[in-house]
């Protein structure tokens, strides 16, 4: 599943072909791409004609198009949606599942999703808090809170949000006993960081994904949060990581930071680190990389 790089380079993609221009049709092609529209994609389409594209934004893995009409509409990629630009000409592809023109004649929007576990649906904006270590005194008016679609009001600033609170997000991650990773997976704690980006943060910070949260020093998690950050900057520099034709920019270009990956799909490969084989180990119907030997595992007690 596309994370938070992906995501991004996906969302400037579309901020550089489609902002600013106006809606003029809409055709979904298929009733799944818009099941989160609770009012169904006839009312998708209708709320969607006219409008103009502002711009874009994203929080952790999800992004939408601000439009003029006050709304948002919101865009989850799951595991194999694209947006792709296409000429108003062409027919599109057997995935296509939702279709926009626009009044200028140029290219359209096409959301491709083979396994339709993606989507897009048309939300109202509701405001957040800001958190109190990143209010503005001179801007009290701005301080009341930041908008986001009502839907993801409960997902939490990922650590390139201009919002993100890092001492708070310490805290919220340490107060957890689960397993490390399981915590920095859960996207109401820190979004964006989905699985292959934990592997490589916590290889990079030394640590075993089993371990339970509540265990990791603060200066720990600290160096673990700004290693989250610093390889989804090198990820997002690449253009993402693609491992097949599914994730690609909206101009169909694939990103190569799967070049660069230290434990993530290298099982039996060495650690660039120790030299030692890197383990692949079963997580929540998925796996989990590490090196037994950099990122040790407590002995089990009785």
């Amino acid at each position: 599943m596309p994370e938070l790089p992906e995501v991004e380079v996906v969302r400037r993609g579309a901020d550089t072909w489609f902002a600013n221009r106006r809606i003029r049709s809409v055709q979904v092609l298929h009733s799944r791409a818009t099941r989160r529209h609770l009012h169904g994609p006839h009312d998708f389409s209708a709320r969607l004609i006219n409008a103009r594209i502002v711009g874009t934004e994203r929080r952790g893995k999800y992004f939408w198009f601000r439009l003029d009409t006050g709304e948002a509409l919101v865009t989850h990629l799951g595991m194999s949606g694209q947006l792709r630009v296409a000429s108003p000409a062409s027919p599109g592809t057997n995935h296509l599942r939702v279709r926009i023109g626009f009044d200028d004649d140029r290219d359209d929007l096409m959301f491709i999703d083979q396994r339709t576990f993606g989507g897009m649906f048309v939300d109202d904006f509701v405001e957040v808090p800001y958190p109190s270590a990143k209010r503005d005194p001179g801007r009290a008016s701005r301080n009341a809170g930041f908008e986001v679609p009502a839907a993801l009001s409960h997902i939490a600033a990922d650590p390139f949000d201009p919002l993100f609170d890092q001492s708070a997000t310490v805290r919220r991650i340490r107060a957890k006993q689960s397993p490390i990773k399981a915590v920095i997976l859960d996207q109401s704690v820190v979004s964006g960081i989905g699985n292959i980006y934990a592997d490589e943060s916590l290889w990079r910070t030394q640590l075993d994904w089993q371990r339970s949260a509540a265990t990791v020093s603060r200066s720990k998690v600290i160096e673990l949060i700004d290693n989250a950050r610093e390889v989804m900057s090198e990820a997002l520099a690449a253009g993402g990581t693609s491992f097949d034709s599914l994730y690609v920019n909206v101009n169909g270009s694939s990103g190569y930071f799967s070049r660069s990956l230290a434990v993530y799909g290298r099982e039996g490969q060495p650690c660039e680190r120790c030299g030692g084989p890197i383990s692949r180990e079963h997580f929540a119907n998925r796996s989990s990389f590490r090196c037994p030997r950099c990122q040790r595992r407590a002995p089990a007690t009785v």
